[in-house]
């Protein structure tokens, strides 16, 4: 169900919305070409305003999935953008993750920090008995299926990695090509991204989004372990069902496509997920018109499944 207003003739775009509650009010965040937009309510399913952008970058563009967390009273919005103060990677990619900070939900977000090199996008700080963990994707252009995936590492501080990521989620599904022969002919680029941690009992779980927003096999799906292990970097987290079976929590049904990049948050015992989608059906928006949407996430015993409906939640 669509969750944000849509304004049709200013449209900016609602891609890789993810979702912050602080101090009983309720935040959403969102990609933008110049910079991260906001909007705020006081009720997670209604009454959302559109508050404006919350923090850009002077002469940087193309800006991507933010995430934030709140940590002794600072807030801290984790995004990335082209950026070139920095070497590209191998294969030209320069979106590169920064963090800034703000004493407030809706910023601005100032003093911007180059967290991580090229390439890396969506982040997910955690924070939990251990410390702080950030999940992220970067690039790999060896193996049997090259391309994004996403690992963990510590951070020390807010601002501040340990450097020595470790490989949570890889691509292992046909489902999983970005694009085929996309720098070397009979090589298929994949993309595993937009990672979300979250614990549920006794299982610990991180969703993700495959392949490519624009193809009709663009999904979310899930890894999982059952542990008790706080040190986010030494769990094992295998794929569900299995790493060669394609069975998405979401893709496209009859009233919406390109699902995908969604984050989570608990209300009153009930998960729910805010993603971004378009109607099937002719909207009338030009450009990207992805937009935020949210459902019922039904967890149980390591399994998760989600229930969406076109106008109810």
């Amino acid at each position: 169900m669509h969750l944000l207003k849509i304004d049709k003739d200013n449209y900016i775009g609602q891609a890789d919305p993810f979702i912050f509650e602080s101090k009983g009010k309720y935040y959403i965040y969102t990609t933008g070409d110049d910079g991260i937009y906001a909007y705020y309510s006081d009720d997670l399913f209604s009454g959302w305003e559109f508050y404006g952008k919350v923090f850009t970058y002077p002469d940087a563009t193309d800006f991507w999935a933010p995430s934030v967390i709140e940590v002794d009273g600072t807030y801290y919005m984790y995004c990335s953008f082209e950026f070139y103060g920095d070497k590209a990677d191998e294969g030209g990619h320069r979106q590169t993750m920064f963090v800034s900070k703000s004493d407030s939900p809706l910023g601005p977000f100032t003093c911007p920090k180059q967290l991580l090199h090229p390439f890396s996008i969506d982040s997910h700080v955690v924070k939990n008995e251990n410390g702080l963990f950030i999940f992220y994707s970067t690039n790999r252009f060896d193996g049997e299926r090259p391309g994004t995936y996403i690992v963990v590492d510590r951070l020390t501080d807010p601002e501040t990695p340990l450097g020595k990521p470790v490989k949570v989620v890889e691509p292992s599904l046909d489902e999983d090509i970005y694009m085929h022969d996309r720098y070397k002919k009979g090589v298929n680029w994949h993309t595993i991204e937009g990672a979300f941690y979250f614990r549920e009992g006794d299982w610990q779980y991180v969703m993700y989004s495959g392949n490519c927003y624009q193809k009709p096999t663009y999904y979310i799906g899930y890894a999982r372990a059952k542990t008790n292990e706080n040190d986010l970097t030494k769990i094992k987290f295998e794929k569900y069902p299995n790493d060669f079976t394609y069975q998405p929590v979401m893709a496209a049904n009859e009233f919406e496509e390109g699902t995908g990049h969604h984050s989570m948050i608990k209300k009153d015992g009930q998960w729910y997920a805010v993603y971004h989608a378009r109607d099937i059906d002719d909207d009338g928006l030009k450009g990207d018109r992805r937009n935020a949407r949210i459902c019922r996430i039904n967890v149980c015993d390591g399994i998760i499944t989600a229930k969406r409906y076109r106008d109810k939640i």
